[in-house]
């Protein structure tokens, strides 16, 4: 009876046999080192993860520093070439014009020709905005020049209409094709007729960089096309103040 109730006592008990124990015992070891292992792990991917992003950081800012040495580069080289000549062409009311009219005077000059349908004006308008922009006494000190790169249309007529629709002041000079050849070379101007026709005219392709001269004919600076007005206007009266 005592046995019987004993072994009924032992089945209703919770039994905890030693093996149970050890069972349990080595699963939980065995989880904290697997834990543990992967804690390492997730470290080190952290850690490759952070250098390959600090390698990728440090090759982006390399590249960057070295666009922008090769830049400064481009734009020292510019500044080193010799830029400009004489202005020794026709004027638009039909006289020579003679660079010694320009004695004293700071010159703002584009090259382009009267039937550019939307370079040459935009360019001449962002020049006559930025004159318009600026102090009086200063905008006095400058000459506006437009220089004409297809002088086989660009008479002396065409160039005062020409003209007339843009700055009061603006003056257009053009020439013989070697004049004008000549003055190409001393500013490094770009320009030749393209092989885009619309009708029987003729298209010019060239480079559309306003130059701003100082009072002796010194290259100062120039402007890309797309410069704004208010961009132009600020720079002129820093260079003319500074210089």
């Amino acid at each position: 009876m005592k046995a019987a109730q004993q072994g009924k006592r032992d089945s209703l008990s919770p039994a905890t046999p030693s093996h149970l124990v050890r069972a349990y015992k080595t699963s939980s070891i065995g989880d904290m080192v697997r834990a543990s292992r992967q804690d390492k792990l997730r470290q080190r991917v952290l850690v490759l993860v952070l250098v390959l992003l600090a390698a990728v950081s440090a090759a982006i800012a390399a590249a960057l520093v070295s666009r922008s040495e090769r830049s400064t580069q481009r734009l020292a080289g510019i500044a080193e070439v010799p830029i400009g000549g004489p202005l020794d062409l026709v004027h638009h009311t039909g006289r020579r014009f003679s660079e010694a009219e320009l004695a004293g005077k700071y010159r703002l000059v584009y090259f382009g020709y009267t039937y550019c349908p939307d370079m040459c004006p935009l360019g001449l308008l962002t020049m006559s905005e930025a004159l318009d922009r600026l102090p009086p006494e200063l905008a006095q000190k400058i000459q506006p020049i437009f220089v004409s790169v297809d002088p086989e249309r660009d008479t002396p007529e065409v160039l005062a209409s020409y003209v007339a629709s843009f700055h009061p002041r603006l003056i257009g000079l053009t020439g013989t094709v070697e004049e004008i050849e000549a003055v190409k070379r001393a500013w490094r101007v770009f320009a030749r007729k393209s092989e885009e026709k619309r009708g029987e005219d003729y298209l010019v392709d060239h480079s559309t960089f306003t130059y701003f001269m100082g009072p002796d004919g010194r290259y100062l600076a120039h402007f890309s096309h797309g410069t704004s007005a208010e961009q132009m206007a600020e720079r002129l009266a820093r260079l003319i103040s500074g210089s």
